[in-house]
């Protein structure tokens, strides 16, 4: 996948690895957040000072990434570390 910046390991917590494994819609609509994540569309966010920051840290590299996605079983959060070592695919509750 060609990415806009560095994932670093992709993760997600046991609560989304569940739901995965679960439900093939969620399982699809998960890997379309990604790669929409990915490639710095954070178009279902709601405050647009919070897509500015992200896109400051994809320029600089000197701040986390973080974006939230609508899926069928709900909001998701994707984090990716400032130094990029890491991505973590979570929901709101499991922050």
């Amino acid at each position: 996948m060609k990415t806009k910046f560095p994932l670093g390991q992709i993760v997600a917590t046991k609560a989304i690895h569940d739901d995965i494994v679960d439900n093939s819609k969620f399982a699809k609509e998960v890997l379309d957040c990604l790669r929409r994540y990915a490639n710095a569309d954070f178009s279902d966010m709601e405050h647009q000072e919070d897509i500015d920051m992200n896109i400051a840290a994809i320029e600089t590299g000197d701040d986390r990434i973080f974006a939230t996605y609508n899926t069928s079983k709900g909001k998701i959060y994707i984090i990716t570390e400032w130094d990029r070592s890491v991505t973590t695919i979570l929901y709101p509750e499991d922050y």
